[in-house]
């Protein structure tokens, strides 16, 4: 799989993405990376990429012409042209069932934004906006790693052991992953259950899947809705989220 970001500050990405699962990765040849910097696309001898906003107000917008051209040029290259990301608080919330999909893409070029923002017709050319959150951050290079490193995860043979991905959160058919432990088993008066020291692995199962949907229940109440479970389960689950309200309300 390729990557690709366009951005003003390229060197930032290399210190994340070379390093650990990532790093391992791109030297397997499981994934590669590019950074391109939006300047080589200027033609003033100040290289600019910014300018003032139509109507006023505060900050710089990213001009429209280098990131087109860079477009054009970078589509023209390889065998087809790249899925092309921007990242905006108008865009899609970013997930794992985005990260899954984009998992399927052979290229994918991240368009990373900085200053004010960017200019409303650059938007013409994305093929996804995505948004990693409600909140603001200093440029789009940040949300592109968090994005590299969920797709990245999801490609075969990334994390070495090919179940690691499946058993993890979200990956769980829409549920919290369940509580993990390691030795010792007791530990400042706090024990692990028992039912992790047993050896029985039927038991074990239906612990942790049990768990997932407790701990789901607790912190993301928001995905029960549509987290397919049996009758029993999603009454189970209910009923923890109403008794955290009651809770919530007695305090």
């Amino acid at each position: 799989m390729i990557f690709e970001a366009l951005s003003v500050f390229p060197e930032v990405f290399s210190p994340y993405l070379d390093a650990s699962i990532l790093g391992r990765a791109q030297r397997a040849g499981i994934f590669s990376f590019e950074a391109h910097d939006l300047r080589d696309w200027t033609h003033d001898r100040h290289r600019t990429v910014d300018d003032a906003p139509f109507g006023g107000g505060q900050g710089m917008l990213m001009k429209p012409a280098p990131i087109f051209e860079a477009l054009d040029d970078l589509s023209a290259r390889g065998e087809k042209p790249p899925h092309v990301v921007f990242f905006s608080p108008c865009g899609e919330r970013f997930d794992q069932r985005v990260a899954e999909r984009l998992s399927r893409e052979e290229r994918i070029l991240f368009v990373c934004g900085r200053y004010e923002g960017i200019d409303e017709r650059v938007y013409t050319l994305a093929d996804d906006v995505l948004s990693i959150g409600d909140y603001v951050l200093t440029g789009g290079e940040l949300a592109a790693m968090v994005v590299i490193d969920a797709v990245v995860r999801l490609l075969p043979g990334a994390l070495g052991d090919e179940l690691s991905a499946v058993d993890e959160s979200f990956s769980q058919a829409g549920l919290l992953e369940y509580a993990q432990y390691t030795r010792p088993a007791s530990y400042r008066g706090m024990d692990v259950p028992e039912v992790l020291l047993s050896g029985d692995h039927a038991r074990v199962d239906a612990w942790r899947r049990s768990n997932a949907i407790e701990r789901t229940a607790l912190w993301r109440p928001d995905l029960i809705e549509t987290a397919p479970l049996s009758d029993e389960e999603r009454a189970r689950a209910l009923g923890i989220i109403a008794q955290g309200k009651g809770e919530g309300e007695r305090r």
